[in-house]
């Protein structure tokens, strides 16, 4: 990726499923960048890179030294398995035991793209990427950037999200050095991520589909793909999965959902309690309070995501005593960003007024 810096689209689901595509800039990476993250990964380090969804704290997917330092850098506890990127479809078969026929379907519809699929992993792999499953979780990123790492690395990179352990997802290269500081020297930026919440998951364990995270590519466009997916129930056991736990994607301030009708009352029960609220809404601010920072979301499911986690960290460098979201609409267009809010406002206690 040389030269002057260049616009992009993200793949963002399949052609021929209509969606909205978030346009964004590509920053450079040089040779010599590219060279030096490339070294650092067979020495065992870690880099910091971009995908179209969020950025990446990547290591050597074979070597379980280097895998075992993304997890001490995350804090993330050693069952909570990593997602191996790959380059192309083409090395399915270096990581997994099969590839059933419903998840060759999937490949061919949205990668490169932001979806993982959890398949058999192949014999050799290790349980310190897998967190101990024999699963593991595949993806093809679209970014070019990663497209380059990977290509000039020639291996898989396991890598979940460049940000602590159950914390806000960095979206661009500023977060990670904010968050990690020199315990990170090598970031490539690649800009903003152009989607900016994680990857749809996927399992086809037993040939059998189960949407274990919803991401960009919603359940209807999976299932234009393969006809009804089965019932949660139906589908057998579920296996451990990047961000499945209840509270994630946290910011270190307590953050609640509110509906929109309650969003102004809850704000004056803060104030009145002597507290400062930060505000993230579909609704425009009304007359400037004291002690409230009022940010506007987007008010459509693409740009909401995109701009998601970059609005949540401005709002916790506050320090304030509470984010307050107001909660976006129904429909299955914002059911990754409920998701995402779900987790994230999991820890708040919803009668506190602090």
């Amino acid at each position: 990726i040389t030269g002057p810096p260049t616009s992009w689209t993200a793949r963002l689901t399949a052609p021929g499923i209509a969606v909205h595509s978030i346009r964004t800039e590509v920053h450079v990476v040089t040779p010599a960048e590219l060279a030096g993250a490339v070294a650092t990964l067979r020495g065992g380090g870690v880099v910091a890179f971009p995908t179209e969804t969020v950025y990446g704290l990547g290591a050597d997917a074979a070597n379980d030294a280097a895998v075992a330092h993304v997890f001490a850098l995350k804090g993330r506890p050693a069952d909570h398995p990593l997602i191996v990127h790959i380059r192309s479809a083409a090395e399915l078969s270096d990581w997994t035991a099969e590839v059933p026929p419903v998840a060759l379907r999937l490949a061919a519809r949205f990668w490169l793209g932001p979806l993982t699929l959890i398949l058999p992993k192949a014999p050799h792999v290790s349980r310190v990427v897998t967190g101990g499953q024999d699963s593991i979780g595949i993806r093809v990123p679209a970014h070019p950037v990663a497209q380059a790492l990977l290509s000039a690395f020639g291996g898989g990179i396991a890598a979940p999200s460049a940000n602590r352990y159950g914390r806000v997802s960095a979206t661009c290269a500023g977060h990670i050095r904010e968050e990690f500081g020199d315990a990170v020297p090598v970031v490539l930026d690649g800009g903003e991520a152009a989607i900016g919440i994680e990857s749809t998951i996927i399992s086809c364990l037993g040939n059998v589909v189960r949407l274990l995270r919803p991401g960009r590519i919603t359940r209807s466009a999976v299932e234009q793909e393969l006809g009804p997916l089965p019932a949660a129930a139906a589908a057998g056991p579920v296996p451990r999965a990047s961000g499945d736990r209840l509270q994630h994607y946290a910011p270190a301030t307590p953050l609640r959902l509110v509906e929109r009708d309650g969003l102004l009352p809850l704000v004056q029960q803060y104030l009145a309690a002597g507290g400062s609220v930060a505000v993230l809404a579909l609704q425009p601010a009304p007359a400037p309070l004291p002690r409230v920072t009022w940010l506007a979301a987007a008010d459509e499911p693409a740009g909401y995501a995109h701009q998601l986690y970059a609005q949540l960290r401005e709002l916790d460098r506050l320090h304030g005593s509470v984010i307050l979201v107001e909660a976006p609409p129904a429909g299955e267009a914002w059911g990754a960003v409920h998701d995402r809010l779900g987790r994230a406002s999991a820890a708040a206690d919803a009668g506190a007024v602090a």
